[in-house]
C-alpha cells in the first residue's frame, strides 16, 4: 500500500481535484482571502489559479511527495510567492498570529486528527483572521449517510485515508471558529462523494493563544 498511497493515490486526487466542475467552489472559496495565507492540503495546486489580488503570499502545507511535483508549473507561473512550509498540518512551523488567512479544501475528510489540524490553523492566525473552507462530508439524507457509512472503510483504503462521514460544520465549530457563513449542498457527482460544505470561520478577536 505504500506504493499505491505515496505515488498513485496524489494522482488520482489530482485528477479529480482539478475537474472543471469545481472550479467555481473553488473560485468562490479563495474569494475575500487576503495577506499572508496559510493552506493546509495545498496538494497540487488547484486552489493556485483562484487566489485573489488581495492574497501577499502563501505558505504551503502538503506531505505528498508527489503533489509537490505535481503542482510545480502552477507554482511558477503564479504571481503571488508560494513557500512550502512543512509536511503536516498538525503541527504548523509557523509562528503564532503570523497569518491573516488560511485555506483548506477537501482536506479535512482524510488528515488523521481534524481538531488538532483546526487547532493550529487557529494557533497561527492573528485574531480576526478567517479560515475558508470547501471539504466534502456527511449527508443529511438518510439513504445517502447510509452509503456513506457502508463505503467509508474502502474509501479510506482506496482514497489515502479519506472519510466519507465527517461533518466539516461541526468540526470548525468544535475547533472554535466563529461561523461567518456556510452552504451545504449537493454539488454534482455520486451522492456519497458530493455533498458538499463550504464556508468561512473567524478566530475571535479576543482569542490569543
Amino acid at each position: 500500500m505504500g506504493f499505491y498511497r505515496d505515488s498513485i493515490v496524489p494522482r488520482l486526487v489530482n485528477w479529480t481535484c482539478a475537474s472543471s466542475g469545481l472550479r467555481p467552489w473553488r473560485a468562490n472559496i479563495c474569494a475575500g482571502l487576503t495577506g499572508a495565507v496559510v493552506e493546509i492540503g495545498f496538494g497540487s495546486g488547484t486552489n493556485v489559479e483562484h487566489y485573489p489580488d488581495s492574497v501577499q503570499r502563501i505558505f504551503a502545507v502538503e506531505p505528498a511527495a508527489v503533489s509537490r511535483k505535481l503542482a510545480r508549473k502552477r507554482v511558477r507561473r503564479s504571481p503571488i510567492p508560494i513557500t512550502y512550509s512543512g509536511l503536516d498540518g498538525h503541527a504548523l512551523s509557523l509562528a503564532d498570529e503570523s497569518c491573516d488567512s488560511a485555506l483548506c479544501t477537501f482536506t479535512l475528510c482524510t488528515v488523521e486528527d481534524p481538531i488538532q489540524v483546526l487547532n493550529e490553523i487557529r494557533r497561527v492566525l492573528k485574531p480576526g483572521g478567517q479560515l475558508h473552507f470547501l471539504e466534502h462530508g456527511i449527508s443529511p439524507d438518510a439513504s445517502t449517510a447510509k452509503w456513506q457509512q457502508r463505503l467509508d472503510g474502502l474509501e479510506q483504503r482506496l482514497a489515502g485515508g479519506c472519510h466519507l462521514i465527517r461533518n466539516p460544520l461541526a468540526l470548525v465549530s468544535e475547533a472554535g471558529f466563529d461561523l461567518v457563513w456556510s452552504e451545504q449542498r449537493y454539488a454534482r457527482g455520486p451522492r456519497p462523494w458530493s455533498y458538499f460544505s463550504v464556508g468561512v470561520g473567524a478566530k475571535s478577536a479576543f482569542d490569543r493563544d
